[in-house]
């Protein structure tokens, strides 16, 4: 494991609500107490002992990476202990404040690409294992499932383990499936891709959506409690202006002269439509800063191979505005936390997430805009600099009220604790205050 804990353990906070805010004593103090049976956000006795699931490579400079190690630190403050189970593969050193329980090595794919994969079956069989074997040693309360190779891994092993699933919904596999194919299957992995939804949402204990869209489209189909938590980011000092002006340098920008996408390239990001919007923007140039290897492709658009966050983040900061031209719903993506955080004026599609609200702290084009709308938009920041900055400023303001780690995490523990709760309310009752038995 790469952190050994301590013997002492925290508790996690006691809300009425998995949603609504609410005022009360610090988290660790807000737990104790007996259990009410069926009433949802009643504490239960204990801090919670959580998987948090990860058919991942981990760590590594993704969206699903990065949600999924934030939200273990932000969890274990608020109280609960938690070990990220994942592949045994990542990229860079693993945190030494997360716990973690890796499959082999050997057994774990090598390419560290979202989508399909051929070794990912074996991967997915290994995983369960390693799974069971960490439960045998410190027996897990309830699996954060995230996204859906980690929902089957924790579905697979529920019967043998009788630990209640949490799936983390990241996306809408309705909408994604498709982009790792070829257009002519492209109906047919829609439909695939909405079978896996509706599946897992029925089979899972319960559901933790990201955004609107799925909360809508999974909503009538849970079996067991759905809440919508965004994830956080907590922000940190800007990087100073001359590591701004340095890191641009180095990739041929001056800072406040480019537009910037910031993150994979993935086909469902939809990157199709800068790449027909950049030649019809010659004022400014249009830049994609990604973490994925080498970047071959020739054309409208700046390729800009990154090497760290760090590096990501300078250019961020020096972007005149950051562009989200993803259309497939479902999804919180993580880089609009990374440009909110940056105070960039955003272009992005409506629909995509509730936070983001045109005019107020984005502008937002039509879910189905052309390049051309892109075009417009990004000329009308350029043409009112004030405004541009108002939302920046309000994109910044909106990540500091809607996505702070410390209210998400206590949001998180209590649905969290109203899973666990429905799916097995005679073990807490047996349980009573000193902790959870030994399954």
């Amino acid at each position: 494991m790469s952190r050994v804990r301590g013997a002492s353990k925290r508790e996690m906070s006691a809300a009425r609500s998995a949603v609504e805010p609410v005022a009360g004593p610090p988290a660790a103090e807000a737990l104790r107490g007996a259990p009410q049976r069926g009433v949802p956000g009643t504490p239960l006795p204990g801090p919670l002992r959580l998987a948090s699931l990860a058919a991942f490579p981990f760590p590594a400079p993704q969206g699903s990476q990065v949600f999924a190690r934030e939200q273990a630190r932000a969890l274990e403050r608020a109280g609960a202990a938690v070990t990220v189970v994942c592949y045994g593969r990542g990229s860079g050193t693993a945190p030494d404040d997360v716990a973690l329980e890796r499959s082999p090595a050997w057994l774990s794919p090598r390419s560290l690409r979202a989508g399909p994969n051929v070794a990912k079956p074996l991967a997915d069989a290994a995983l369960v294992a390693t799974y069971v074997a960490a439960h045998r040693k410190q027996p897990f309360d309830l699996a954060l499932a995230h996204n859906v190779e980690a929902a089957f891994v924790a579905l697979a092993a529920r019967p043998l383990l009788r630990v209640p699933v949490l799936y983390v919904a990241h996306t809408l596999m309705r909408h994604e499936l498709s982009s790792y194919g070829p257009a002519t299957l492209r109906p047919a992995l829609d439909r695939a891709g909405e079978t896996l939804d509706h599946s897992i949402a029925r089979r899972a204990d319960g559901v933790m959506v990201l955004c609107e869209a799925a909360a809508k489209q999974l909503g009538s189909l849970a079996r067991g409690p759905l809440a919508l938590i965004p994830p956080g980011l907590a922000p940190a000092p800007p990087p100073a202006a001359g590591e701004v002006a340095r890191v641009c340098a180095a990739h041929g920008l001056a800072p406040g002269a480019f537009a910037l996408y910031a993150g994979n390239p993935d086909g469902y990001q939809s990157l199709d439509t800068l790449r027909r919007a950049a030649p019809l923007l010659p004022e400014l140039p249009v830049a994609v800063a990604t973490h994925a290897g080498p970047v071959a492709e020739r054309g409208p658009l700046h390729w800009l191979a990154v090497a760290d966050a760090r590096e990501a983040r300078a250019l961020l900061h020096g972007a005149r505005i950051a562009l989200l031209p993803r259309r497939a719903p479902g999804g919180f993506p993580i880089k609009l936390l990374n440009y909110m955080e940056a105070a960039r004026p955003i272009v992005a599609r409506e629909g995509l997430v509730g936070s983001l609200v045109h005019g107020l702290n984005a502008q937002l084009v039509p879910a189905e805009a052309t390049p051309g709308a892109f075009v417009a938009a990004i000329r009308a920041l350029l043409a009112d600099p004030a405004r541009a900055r108002r939302l920046g400023e309000a994109a910044r303001a909106t990540l500091e009220t809607q996505h702070a780690w410390p209210e998400l995490a206590r949001r998180t523990l209590a649905h969290a604790a109203d899973v666990a709760r429905a799916a097995d309310p005679l073990h807490w009752l047996r349980s009573g205050a000193s902790g959870s038995e030994q399954r």
